[in-house]
């Protein structure tokens, strides 16, 4: 712990240093702008909610094997990965359907996506995204069911014209990591004129056994592929009018579930001897209309209407069996949203409504492998359960002065949730229905600098794996359905600074969240004829959160730039008279670090990821395999790169990952982390 300080602060003086040798050249250089804390473009300085947002240029010289590796580090951003392939953000202490996930405006989160790590974020192309942004705190108002924690949007590269005649580009970007000899390559195209606009491309990623620090030990069952493909067309007919079809498509043949497979803490065997995701694919298209024309009641609006397919099936054979069973798993989920805006003397108006129609298939046989006989199994979900989400929203940003802005919306959602009744559960019809809303305000106490504050209230409703789950699950349990849940509720307040002066950009803000009638995997007190410990999903907790949130960047002309952000979280949960920790909090984590601009055409890097030590385990936590029950042990690596611009059109990245070759791993991780890696990159655009 002393030398994870101890490098730490080194770090953060080089970064001090940095800054204080640029200051004489101040000029603001970045100014972030956002769509999704407003569902319109706005500088993330001039909103009053945390927001965290990632752009095309920082993109770039990111290595990050799924898109959540793309926030590593980042203030508010806590990156968990169960298993190879597979990686999820945790936001303000919220994890899995408990942060709403979004891709071009549609929702990624459907009827099972599980409130908990999975693997459904990893179905987006990292290298497609053209900006991610976090929404930190609640956002039901404007975005319904799940947005408890925040909001996660990956967004894709915008259409783009241009005057004259047909311009168009092409670009090749391949990346190769040693520690686990991965590599990613995407080859895309745009071409577009005054009216007509199309780009797309294709990924193919493979990734190879994992070599992890300290010992150099290589773990089993960490290789897999990854392939993606995309492609986005815009026409504009009349000026203010614009079509765009998107369409996007992901797969992964063949995923290992690792921490299944390997032994973790308090395990002699692995739980199984085969589980593979096999296979996981999203299918997305996309059709959205963009006008800006006033009229009586909206200046300018969107009407989008698309449709996701995300395929989850699955091979599994528990430890010591000859049973093996195949699962074919399936949502198909349609939505239509409509959002307007009007600017009415100080006052800016968003509102809309949205309808989300999802619909799950599921099913599961078994196969003895010593005599190939078949039979008929339980499936994971009832099959042909349905899900709708619908809403109405209206937000206002009032500008009272040139100092204060208020804000404040309403929304009103209501769900419908039906599982037929299978053979293990009878059939569920739930109507639960919310009104959800929030206030804020952002006030310029100097130039530069403002005061925000927000408080909002938010919820997630019971979807179809809280609803009807039935089978296996992580750390040797068995889920049985339960029929009477309710959605869960957040009420959260944060208060603090953002600045933006000169070269400098920072934030610093403390939240407090108290969440109400939690649905969290609870013990019944039985087991299977196995062992395994029977539990069941119940609105049975109530969950106090409580942090802090602080990022500070400077950036110029010159040749120095730097950054350093650390985030702080702690919660207490509470079951009947019982009160301890909560479940999988992150430990205190950041990053710091330093640009320097050698010449015209070198770049170089130094920084570091650090994280506390965390030993405030829950009762879950402490018999989690994937979590030392004495806690999981402070690190902080050592990392450099460098960019050569070989010329206009030509990039080359160079890395040296955990120089330090630590052995080290993320907390709730189900692995411990790459060793020591040389990574290389090349964009060529032509």
């Amino acid at each position: 712990m002393k030398r994870t300080l101890l490098f730490s602060a080194i770090a953060l003086h080089v970064s001090v240093v940095a800054f204080a040798d640029t200051s004489k050249n101040p000029e603001k250089t970045l100014d972030a702008i956002q769509v999704t804390a407003t569902r319109r473009a706005e500088s993330a300085y001039d909103v009053p909610q945390a927001v965290t947002v990632v752009g095309e240029a920082e993109l770039r010289k990111r290595f990050g094997q799924t898109n959540a590796d793309l926030l590593h580090g980042d203030v508010g951003t806590f990156v968990q990965q169960t298993t190879p392939g597979q990686a999820v953000v945790i936001v303000r202490g919220l994890k899995g359907s408990e942060v709403l996930h979004m891709v071009d405006g549609f929702r990624l989160n459907n009827a099972f996506f599980r409130n908990a790590p999975n693997q459904y974020p990893a179905l987006i192309d990292p290298l497609m995204i053209e900006q991610i942004e976090v929404v930190r705190g609640p956002a039901s108002v404007l975005y319904g069911s799940d947005a408890m924690g925040g909001v996660v949007q990956m967004l894709s590269p915008k259409t783009r014209y241009s005057e004259g005649g047909w311009d168009q580009s092409a670009r090749l970007r391949t990346r190769y990591a040693s520690a686990d000899s991965s590599s990613i390559t995407r080859v895309e195209y745009a071409g577009n004129n005054e009216r007509f606009s199309i780009q797309g491309g294709a990924t193919y990623q493979d990734v190879n056994l994992l070599r992890i620090g300290g010992d150099g030990k290589v773990l089993p069952f960490t290789a897999y592929t990854s392939r993606f493909a995309d492609a986005k067309i815009g026409f504009v007919a009349v000026e203010g009018h614009e079509l765009i079809a998107s369409f996007q498509y992901a797969r992964q043949p063949k995923t290992p579930r690792f921490d299944e497979l390997f032994p973790g803490f308090g395990q002699i065997n692995p739980t199984s001897s085969e589980l593979l995701f096999k296979p996981q694919e999203r299918y997305f298209a996309q059709l959205k209309y963009l006008f800006d024309v006033e009229t009586a009641v909206f200046d300018r609006g969107s009407v989008s209407i698309g449709r996701q397919d995300i395929v989850d099936d699955r091979l599994n054979r528990d430890f010591g069996t000859v049973n093996r069973d195949i699962e074919a798993n399936r949502s198909e989920l349609l939505g239509l949203t409509a959002q307007f805006e009007r600017t009415l003397g100080a006052h800016y108006l968003t509102y809309g409504f949205e309808r989300y129609d999802d619909e799950v298939s599921s099913a599961r046989r078994r196969v003895n492998i010593a005599t190939g006989a078949l039979s008929a199994r339980p499936a994971r979900y009832p099959n042909g359960s349905t899900m709708v989400s619908s809403g109405i929203f209206v937000s206002d940003d009032w500008k009272l002065s040139d100092q204060l802005d208020l804000s404040g919306g309403l929304r009103y959602s209501r769900v419908e949730i039906e599982l037929p009744p299978v053979i293990n559960a009878t059939g569920v019809k739930l109507n639960p229905n919310k009104l959800t809303g929030n206030l804020g305000f952002n006030f310029e106490l100097l130039e530069g600098l403002r005061l925000v504050g927000n408080y909002g209230r938010a919820f997630r409703a019971p979807n179809v794996f809280d609803l009807g789950t039935f089978g296996t699950r992580p750390g040797n349990r068995f889920n049985v359905p339960n029929a009477n849940l309710k959605p869960e509720t957040v009420d959260s307040v944060d208060f603090g600074l953002k600045l933006q002066h000169g070269p400098w950009l920072g934030e610093l803000i403390a939240f407090k969240s108290r969440y109400q009638d939690k649905i969290t995997s609870v013990q019944t007190g039985a087991r299977t004829a196995s062992g395994q410990i029977v539990v069941q999903s119940q609105n049975a907790t109530r969950l106090d959160l409580h942090g802090i949130e602080a990022g500070v960047k400077f950036i110029t002309d010159g040749p120095w730039s730097a950054f350093a952000s650390a985030t702080m979280t702690r919660g207490t949960e509470k079951l009947g008279v019982a009160e301890y920790d909560a479940d999988r909090i992150p430990p205190l984590f950041g990053k710091v670090g330093a640009d320097y601009r050698l010449t015209g055409v070198w770049t170089l890097s130094a920084y570091s990821f650090f994280a506390a030590r965390q030993d405030r385990l829950s009762p879950r936590d402490v018999t989690d395999p994937r979590i030392n029950p004495a806690g999981t042990a402070a690190y902080a690596t050592a990392n450099i790169a460098a960019t050569w611009n070989v010329r206009e059109e030509l990039d080359l990245r160079l890395s040296a990952e955990n120089l330090g070759d630590r052995k080290y791993r993320e907390h709730g991780t189900g692995l411990d982390e790459a060793g020591r890696s040389f990574g290389v990159g090349i964009d060529w655009r032509f």
